[in-house]
């Protein structure tokens, strides 16, 4: 009789419709390779108080994460829209097939580039949690990994936020359950919101000129796009054939010496953490012999579109700016100048605008278009930008899980197919921490760019003293 009732129960619960994937998810989940997998992660480094600590995390981690619904999520193929898909939640979800317990390392950043380069497995919630045990017992880091389609960065850090020992955090708290759609929803340009059973003929004059509209911006960020890749030259050490290897490193500086460029050159502090980039990047291709001359990378500066609070998080709400690095600039302080002007420019024109924008064409195909031209999008990463360089936000007040503080952690972004480096930001704690990301074939000298990191900014304070102090 139970179970008839509940057979019955289940009968008569109304059908959800499926939880689509925004156009720039399905394109993250189509153009996803062997050799380029589509995830992005954080290496978090704890202080243990014992080395019993790192197994206890692994099992805190495995029993919160059942309790996280975005972390029993599956992407799954629609027929309506035919080349969509949809996120789903997995009945028999176990996060023990998601959380691992590593063998003690005295090196994470090495283990982490051996996982970095391991496809998730698409058929389940993709995500992994990799619990790493240092060597000496002292401190275990957790890598974290989710699939680009899953979760952008405030997405992921919202997930792994629910698997952290509680805190009076809104990232720990639930999202409202966004109300189920009533119809179809139509995946075209100018009509993201319309469904089929709301259609009004009165509103079809207005669905044409928005409609126009949208394929205005896409003509002129296609134009956009053509005139960035005109006039550039960059070396080929941005630019890798497929091995499917990773590298990772991780570099710490302190805030308060960015904070003091800042204070003397202007700008922002985002300015000040490109302007180290393109500096570190300059000693690195001198160092390795591939020389800096007339070299201008043109690095993709992802954008946030997410509106704050916003009661549905998933979907990747991206747009960009695109700056050319001035690397060949043999001045830190002109460098950084640079970047500012670049970086002002690009923000009075808006996220809405420009090459960097060029994200925003996802919302311009329909989803059979991603199906089809994912590995097509794949290959044209390298034509429209040189090198990644994204900020992750992170929460002010301390982290922990199992009681060990978070005393480090590294965002790791996803290399697109041709590229040879990723940098990714995060401050955390008064403390900057960049996460790098290379093909280890084609940069096996990652640490010489990670010292040009910590050595740029030490240039850049020597020349702000010396601006504040003239002799």
């Amino acid at each position: 009789m139970k179970s008839q009732h509940s057979q019955q129960s289940q009968h008569s619960r109304p059908a959800q419709s499926p939880d689509l994937l925004a156009p720039l998810d399905l394109a993250f989940w189509n153009i996803e390779t062997a050799e380029h997998p589509m995830h992005l992660g954080a290496l978090g480094v704890f202080a243990a108080g014992s080395p019993g600590d790192a197994q206890h995390a692994a099992e805190l981690l495995a029993t919160r994460a059942a309790g996280v619904p975005g972390l029993r999520m599956r992407i799954r193929g629609v027929r309506i829209p035919v080349g969509g898909a949809a996120r789903e939640p997995v009945p028999d979800f176990d996060p023990l097939g998601h959380v691992r317990l590593a063998q003690p390392t005295a090196d994470f950043h090495a283990a982490a580039g051996a996982l970095m380069e391991r496809p998730l497995d698409r058929a389940r919630p993709p995500w992994e949690a990799h619990v790493l045990p240092g060597a000496d017992g002292t401190s275990f880091a957790v890598l974290f990994k989710f699939h680009h389609a899953l979760a952008d960065g405030l997405r992921a850090l919202t997930l792994a936020a629910g698997v952290m020992d509680p805190m009076d955090l809104p990232l720990s708290r639930p999202a409202p359950a966004a109300e189920a759609p009533r119809g179809l929803r139509l995946p075209f340009p100018g009509m993201r919101d319309l469904r089929l059973g709301d259609l009004d003929p009165r509103k079809l004059p207005g669905l044409v000129r928005e409609s126009a509209a949208s394929a205005v911006t896409a003509l002129d960020i296609g134009a956009s796009v053509v005139r960035a890749t005109l006039d550039v030259r960059t070396s080929p050490a941005f630019s890798s054939r497929a091995t499917g290897t990773r590298r990772t490193e991780g570099v710490i500086l302190e805030l308060d010496d960015v904070h003091q460029v800042r204070k003397t050159v202007g700008g922002t502090v985002n300015d000040v953490l490109i302007a180290v980039v393109a500096g570190a990047l300059r000693r690195w291709l001198d160092e390795r012999g591939d020389g800096s001359e007339g070299v201008r990378p043109r690095a993709l500066i992802p954008v946030s579109r997410r509106r704050p609070r916003t009661a549905h998080p998933q979907g990747n709400r991206l747009s960009g700016y695109l700056v050319k690095l001035p690397v060949d600039e043999g001045d830190p302080l002109a460098r950084l100048r640079s970047v500012r002007r670049a970086m002002d420019h690009n923000k009075d024109a808006g996220p809405q605008r420009g090459a960097g924008a060029v994200a925003l064409l996802a919302d311009h195909v329909p989803p059979i278009g991603h199906r089809i031209g994912g590995p097509v999008v794949a290959q044209a990463a390298r034509l429209l930008f040189d090198i990644l360089v994204t900020s992750v936000p992170l929460p002010s007040l301390g982290l922990r899980l199992g009681g060990c503080p978070l005393t480090e952690v590294y965002p790791l972004a996803p290399l697109a197919q041709g590229q040879s480096l990723a940098v990714a930001v995060s401050t955390y704690r008064g403390r900057v921490h960049y996460g790098l990301v290379a093909d280890a074939a084609a940069v096996p000298d990652l640490d010489v760019l990670a010292t040009g990191i910590r050595a740029e900014l030490a240039d850049l304070v020597r020349a702000c003293e010396a601006v504040e102090r003239p002799v």
